[in-house]
């Protein structure tokens, strides 16, 4: 570990995609951070605001995605419920991949966006902090 460290190093996580632009709008709805001005085509960055959060940056590859990701991102709605989470990330295209939503209410769901990549949806801290 390097010394006297100040901020966070992690500038950006960075997610390879077939429409960068696309996706970007996509993940700006899932976690709120804007779009960058200078996003297009050959790629599209989330510029989270707050302070030593790193932004999400998407690039363009030509492959498609064929396996797992080996990173996903946890997402703990800001608002509402894991379920109402759940609901409009599907009304904004993604799909349910693994449902491990339990009958007492605990349990998350693992999501992917629009181009395959899997995300997980848990409990908001409201609902947390209810049980």
């Amino acid at each position: 570990m390097m010394g006297g460290m100040n901020s966070n190093p992690i500038r950006h996580i960075t997610v390879d995609a077939h429409d960068p632009l696309k996706i970007a709008q996509f993940w700006a709805q899932v976690t709120g951070y804007p779009v960058d001005d200078d996003s297009d085509a050959e790629g599209a960055l989330l510029r989270s605001p707050f302070e030593q959060s790193p932004g999400l940056l998407f690039v363009p590859v030509p492959e498609d995605k064929t396996v797992k990701n080996r990173l996903h991102l946890d997402i703990q709605p800001p608002t509402g419920t894991r379920d109402e989470f759940v609901d409009a990330m599907l009304s904004l295209g993604a799909t349910i991949y693994e449902d491990h939503r339990n009958p007492d209410g605990t349990g998350w769901v693992t999501m992917r966006d629009p181009e395959g990549n899997e995300f997980c949806v848990e409990r908001s801290a409201g609902e947390r902090s209810a049980t």
